[in-house]
């Protein structure tokens, strides 16, 4: 799926640091995490860019969420229209929601509670990498299969996944790109924005159902 532009982050980052996403989500770096106007405002500027690659056609698309956090997507994709289902797996996050407008669920996102062929659109931003972050783990590649057929099942024929992440290096792209079409019948490729410049370089994983 990935081209051959290279890249590798020497600095490590919490994912690396801590062995589990609830281990780091929680007191004083939830919070400040789920009320930063910072992270609020380039989380709802990723979401702009992931509509744009879904390019979807219908305004009233139902779109999950998925790993929503403090529900920066969610919000934004109810505010314009979208109706929106926002889940994740950390429960304090759902303190930050609307229950109303953003109907959150607690859930793991590799094993999503939906009907299959519910889901428009699956758009997921800056979780992949608690799911896949060992190249070597057995557990890890297990949850990834997981987590694409989840969202290969839900999502409505020639529909959309758009998953924004922050991978290590170029050798994950290429062992995620792998385990996806080894294991679920998605077509896709990497969108790699601002790819020479590591401040503002975003990656994107467009994942296609036919």
């Amino acid at each position: 799926m990935s081209d051959n532009f290279d890249f590798d982050i020497k600095r490590k980052r919490p994912e690396e640091i801590y062995n589990d996403v609830l281990d780091y989500f929680r007191g004083e770096i939830l919070e400040q995490y789920a009320t930063s106007k910072s992270i609020m405002k380039m989380q709802i500027k990723i979401t702009i860019r992931a509509l744009e690659l879904l390019n979807l056609r219908k305004k009233d698309s139902l779109i999950l969420d998925a790993g929503t956090g403090p529900g920066f997507t969610a919000t934004y994709l109810n505010k314009i229209g979208y109706e929106t289902v926002a889940i994740d797996l950390i429960p304090e996050f759902l303190n930050f929601y609307d229950i109303k407008e953003s109907n959150p669920i607690v859930s793991d996102m590799c094993f999503t509670p939906f009907k299959p062929q519910t889901f428009d659109a699956v758009i997921s931003i800056s979780s992949l990498q608690w799911i896949y972050k060992d190249l070597n783990s057995a557990v890890m590649k297990n949850q990834l299969i997981s987590l694409a057929k989840a969202f290969y099942t839900i999502l409505k024929s020639k529909s959309k996944a758009v998953i924004q992440f922050y991978p290590k290096n170029k050798e994950f792209l290429d062992s995620i790109g792998k385990i996806i079409i080894d294991n679920t019948k998605f077509s896709g490729n990497f969108i790699i924005d601002n790819p020479k410049n590591p401040k503002k370089r975003k990656i994107y994983l467009l994942l296609n159902k036919t």
